[in-house]
């Protein structure tokens, strides 16, 4: 097999990868190299919302900001490090230059100052914009960095595994996706002394999802070797379009559009949010908030997240499809408007948007909302737009410390995939620590973990056994009538009805055998049309391992007495609160005395570990100048 040395290997080609190729660069490590699945693939480049927002400390004005506050506020959501918090806040403004830097179009007024913005869960105006494809421009921006630097991408290479020598990561095995067909299967050995793992969020484990259907995610792979997982049930969940991927929030939700549901055929429409409020404006103030709160949130079940519990039931319980429509609006204009609350009244009427449809106050507003489905095959001026409520972020994910290192010495889980943020967080913090845990990683690597990787024969020599277990499960594959699709859509959905945003004890309990026989029969009972489609198989395999250690983590959550938080809602028996329909009823709290501990899962050959452990305070140091220069001199830092 070919065998590729390097100091380290990134892995993955987005926003965080970039940045941490960028970084180790420009402090002097120049031996490493970028693996990725494909180059224009992931969710970085893919996605975004209305407003996509940066989160860092405030920029501008008189909001007396610093490290400590910011820190507090990320503290606050829940079951957060607050030393991690401390970190992301600390290098969120040298983060932000850097990206306005090199060619981020994030706004500044004539005096040159990053004007900011309130975002959700935050008390200050620390969120930054560069429109809705603020991540794309990032990515893009960040790639060219690379580029001009010459560092070597490997593009369609996928990891299938992670090569370690008892707790210390020596490697990794890929992939190669254009050469799948040939003896060896197109494997490919890359030998290095760090992997910095930035594969994003774990995609594959829903069907209602608003990851782009290019983005799969490699969580599954690094679970699978044995890396912790933290926090793995906190997801955030939404309203999203299905046929193009994105999240309606802001403006598309603030302009009041109608929504309806339709048999699978797109007959038999029926305005269903009205059936269930009192009266108009109640539904249209639910439905304007939806854009300011756009996740759902179990705290707001008697307000904007009463709407994805309606989407939710025309979806998963009726079977119906649900639409928004923008061309009609859900009321006579007559008492559009006048039955609003002050808040969205005052909102519209300051927008000078208090007339005509759904449709013309966007074009009033926002055209390029309406441009962005236009660009990809939507006329929503025309047509309507289906949506559901979707995952579309994981704030949970792999185990990193303070410099990004997991419980793997040399395996640095970076961005989406790191489970550093905790139950609720300020809308764009996620963009923030893609580059944080970048910068920490390289630093760490540059400081600590500078050696050169094995001899090429020592590291084959070493690696021989687990390479050949890979090899030996792929030759088990079966050639005959695929059965690749329809294995994944089925635990998909399965996953989505179970374990999204509504969430009960014995269904996940009852879920979790029926995953744990799929992983035992396997390789067994996988079937392919032909060889080319075994990294399908590999994918496959990611998403059931995930969804294993994923659903252990959540029935966790509820035996320990974890109550309704964050973007979901878990139904119990005798709960302090209650919602009632009459297609659907149930009981839940949001008493959540599980804030101050994290839940670390591990999984191991099909066992799967649950430890608690207290978060971590926010560290206050003395801060006199001497001390630390004399410690950062010294490499104490890195201790």
């Amino acid at each position: 097999m070919q065998v590729k040395s390097y100091q380290t290997v990134i892995v993955g080609s987005g926003a965080a990868a970039y940045n941490a190729a960028n970084t180790l660069y420009e402090m002097g490590k120049t031996n490493i190299a970028i693996v990725t699945e494909g180059i224009n693939c992931g969710t970085s480049r893919n996605t975004g919302s209305d407003k996509q927002t940066y989160y860092k400390m405030s920029t501008s004005g008189t909001d007396g900001d610093s490290p400590l506050h910011m820190a507090q506020t990320l503290y606050n959501g829940g079951a957060m490090h607050g030393d991690i918090a401390l970190v992301d806040a600390a290098l969120s403004t040298s983060n932000f230059y850097n990206l306005a830097r090199i060619g981020v179009p994030f706004p500044t007024d004539k005096y040159g100052q990053h004007i900011g913005y309130k975002t959700d869960h935050d008390p200050r105006a620390r969120a930054s914009s560069a429109g809705p494809l603020t991540s794309k421009y990032m990515t893009e921006c960040l790639e060219k960095q690379v580029k001009d630097k010459g560092i070597k991408i490997y593009d369609k290479h996928q990891v299938i595994s992670i090569l370690k020598d008892g707790d210390e990561v020596r490697g990794l095995l890929c992939t190669d996706l254009a050469m799948a067909n040939d003896a060896d299967l197109g494997f490919r050995l890359f030998n290095c002394t760090n992997v910095i793992y930035c594969t994003g969020g774990p995609a594959c484990m829903y069907f209602n999802s608003v990851f782009p259907k290019s983005q799969f995610g490699g969580t599954g792979v690094a679970l699978a070797a044995g890396v912790a997982g933290v926090n793995l049930g906190e997801w955030q969940y939404g309203l999203a379009s299905t046929k193009f991927r994105w999240n309606v929030s802001g403006t598309y939700q603030q302009v009041l559009p109608r929504y309806v549901s339709t048999d699978a055929d797109m007959n038999d429409e029926q305005d269903f949010l009205c059936k269930y409020f009192e009266n108009v404006g109640d539904m249209n103030d639910a439905v304007f908030l939806k854009g300011y709160q756009w996740p759902f949130d179990a705290r707001k079940l008697d307000g904007s997240s009463v709407v994805d519990i309606l989407v939710y039931i025309e979806t998963q319980i009726k079977g119906r499809r649900v639409f928004m429509d923008f061309t009609k609006n859900p009321a006579p204009e007559s008492e559009l408007f006048s039955t609003l609350s002050p808040e969205s009244y005052d909102y519209l009427a300051n927008s000078n948007a208090l007339f005509g449809t759904p449709i013309e106050r966007l074009q009033h507003m926002n055209p390029l909302a309406i441009d962005l489905y236009r660009n990809n095959g939507i006329d929503i001026t025309r047509e309507y737009l289906e949506v559901d409520v979707c995952a579309q972020h994981n704030n949970g994910g792999l185990l990193g410390d303070i410099w990004w290192q997991s419980n793997i010495r040399g395996f640095f889980p970076v961005g989406e995939v790191c489970g550093t943020l905790g139950v609720y967080r300020p809308g764009g913090s996620a963009l923030n620590s893609t580059q944080t845990g970048g910068v920490r990683a390289a630093q760490y690597i540059c400081n600590k973990r500078a050696s050169v990787p094995l001899a090429e024969n020592e590291f084959l020599k070493s690696m021989q056994t687990q390479v050949d277990e890979k090899l030996a499960l792929a030759r088990e594959v079966k050639i005959g009538k695929s059965n690749v699709t329809e294995t994944r859509m089925r635990f998909q959905k399965d996953m989505t009805r179970v374990a999204a945003f509504f969430r009960e004890e014995k269904e996940i309990a009852s879920f979790i055998p029926v995953v744990q026989t799929a992983l035992k029969e396997f390789w067994a009972n996988a079937i392919v049309s032909n060889v080319a489609e075994l990294p399908e198989v590999f994918r496959n395999y990611d998403m059931l391992v995930c969804q294993y250690t994923y659903l252990h983590s959540m029935l966790e959550h509820i035996q320990k007495g974890g109550k309704s938080r964050g973007s979901y809602v878990i139904v119990e028996q005798g709960g302090e609160l209650g919602f009632a329909h009459e297609q659907l009823k149930f009981a839940y709290s949001t008493n959540d005395e599980l804030g101050g501990v994290t839940c670390v899962t591990t999984y191991n050959n099909g066992a799967v570990e649950n430890a608690w452990q207290p978060v971590r305070p926010i560290p206050v140091e003395d801060g006199w100048f001497e001390n630390v220069w004399a410690q950062y001199r010294a490499g104490e830092i890195y201790e």
